[in-house]
C-alpha cells in the first residue's frame, strides 16, 4: 500500500474532504497532506527494511477547526504515527485559518 493511501485511508473517517497536494472542490473545510520527507528507517544486509515517511497534514477552514485537528492526531496516531510537530497559520489573501499537523511514520 502506498504512503498516499495509507493516509487517506486513515483520515476517511473525518467526514470532510482529503486530498494528495491540492484540494480542487467547493467545500469551506477540508484537509490536504504531502510527504515532505522520505529516509531510510532499518537497514540489514545492506537492505532497506524499513523507511520513515515524514507527511505534512493541513487543516483549512474558515471556521473553528479545533475538533477536526483533534480527529486528525488520533487517527493518524492510529496508523502508527507519530506528531513532529504544528503551528497555527492564517492565510490573509483567503481569510482561511490554517493548521499544520507533521508526522512521522515508520513502514
Amino acid at each position: 500500500m502506498s504512503i498516499n493511501s495509507i493516509v487517506i485511508n486513515a483520515l476517511k473517517d473525518i467526514s470532510i474532504p482529503v486530498a494528495f497536494q491540492n484540494y480542487t472542490g467547493s467545500e469551506k473545510i477540508y484537509i490536504t497532506f504531502f510527504e515532505y520527507n522520505q529516509t531510510s528507517a532499518l537497514n540489514t544486509d545492506d537492505e532497506e527494511q524499513r523507511t520513515a515517511h515524514y507527511i505534512q497534514v493541513d487543516v483549512w477552514s474558515n471556521t473553528d477547526y479545533t475538533n477536526i485537528v483533534d480527529q486528525v492526531k488520533e487517527r493518524m496516531k492510529l496508523e502508527d504515527f507519530s506528531r513532529t510537530s504544528e503551528a497555527d497559520f492564517y492565510e490573509k489573501d483567503t481569510s482561511i485559518f490554517h493548521k499544520a499537523i507533521r508526522f512521522k511514520g515508520e513502514f
